[in-house]
Order: structure tokens, then sequence, then C-alpha cells
């Protein structure tokens, strides 16, 4: 037994420090009848938004028939998981906005050319970290052996 709890839930300044330090996480979207997830790099801009960039194709399409979107991102070190998910609206920035959108860590991970900055305005947001129980570990095989 440990002695704190097994899930704990994150403060909304725990979850804003979270998505500060990560760069890479999941947008779900719609796109006509079906849901899709993606994984995305993003940043988060001054207004406490986040931010990404993308290029024509479906999950534009998709974000510009409904701006309704899911936004996860998580993380795990040692025997600690934590994850902020995120439901809220996108929308496409334009002129000084997406200019400004320069000056954030936020760059294509492929060798593409994004054009199109998109913000995701957050609407609720949740966040947890779970101490990890895993007896199983020991079953994994050693990569030194």
């Amino acid at each position: 037994m440990t002695d704190h709890p097994p899930t704990v839930e994150l403060s909304d300044e725990e979850c804003w420090a979270m998505l500060h330090d990560q760069e890479l996480g999941r947008l779900a979207f719609h796109l006509a009848d079906e849901v899709h997830l993606v994984p995305v790099n993003f940043a988060v801009d001054h207004d406490r938004r986040l931010v990404i960039r993308t290029a024509e194709g479906s999950k534009l399409l998709g974000l510009t028939m409904n701006a309704d979107v899911a936004f996860e991102v998580d993380e795990v070190v040692d025997d600690v998981a934590s994850s902020v998910v995120i439901r809220g609206r996108a929308h496409e920035l334009h002129g000084a906005e997406a200019d400004a959108v320069d000056q954030l860590p936020l760059r294509p991970w492929v060798d593409e050319v994004r054009p199109v900055v998109v913000a995701i305005e957050v609407d609720e947001m949740t966040g947890r970290r779970h101490h990890l129980h895993r007896p199983w570990l020991h079953l994994r095989p050693d990569p030194d052996e």
C-alpha cells in the first residue's frame, strides 16, 4: 500500500503547466458521421488557447464543418501517469492572430508546409494524475539480457 490516493485531480494551473510542458497531443474531431483521432503537435498561446498548424485536408474540413473538438495529452514518468482532457471549439486564425503564433514553439514535425493556424478555445478541462500499480512489470523482457 502507498500513502497517497491512486488518482488525484489536477488543478487548472497544474493542467495548464502540463500543457505548456508538452508538445504532442491527440485531437478528436467530427468529419461527417465519423469521429477521427489524430496526433498533433501544439502550443499554448497567451490567451490560453491550444494552437496547431495544419494544411488543407480532412482535419481542416472536419474542424470547419463542426467546431466541437476534444483534445488529450498524457505522460508517464516512472510510476506516475498524468493526463489532461479538453473539450472546446476550434476555429481558424487569420492576420495578426495567425502571425503571432510564429512566436510560439510550434513548428511542423514533418518537413511539410502547414500554413493554416487553428486555435482551440477551451470550454472544459480536466486533469488527473494516477499513481500506478503495475505488478506485471517483472514479466517484461530485460533489454540488457
